[in-house]
């Protein structure tokens, strides 16, 4: 557990540096999928797929 937190917390500082930094290479993408593996498999997935599919379904709801 103690290595998937530390995991999680390494991934999520190097997608924010590579988002800032503006260029996003292939090893760049590979650590947003090792995030997002991570993430999924977390105990957090559930909020956040709540959360995701709110703001669709707001998002949706708009008319143009």
């Amino acid at each position: 557990m103690a290595i998937s937190i530390s995991a999680l917390v390494l991934l999520t500082i190097l997608v924010v540096v590579f988002v800032r930094s503006g260029g996003l290479k292939f090893s760049h993408a590979l650590v947003c999928v090792l995030l997002g593996f991570l993430l999924a498999g977390s105990s957090m997935a559930p909020t956040i797929h709540q959360g995701l599919t709110a703001t669709a379904g707001i998002v949706s709801s708009l008319q143009p």
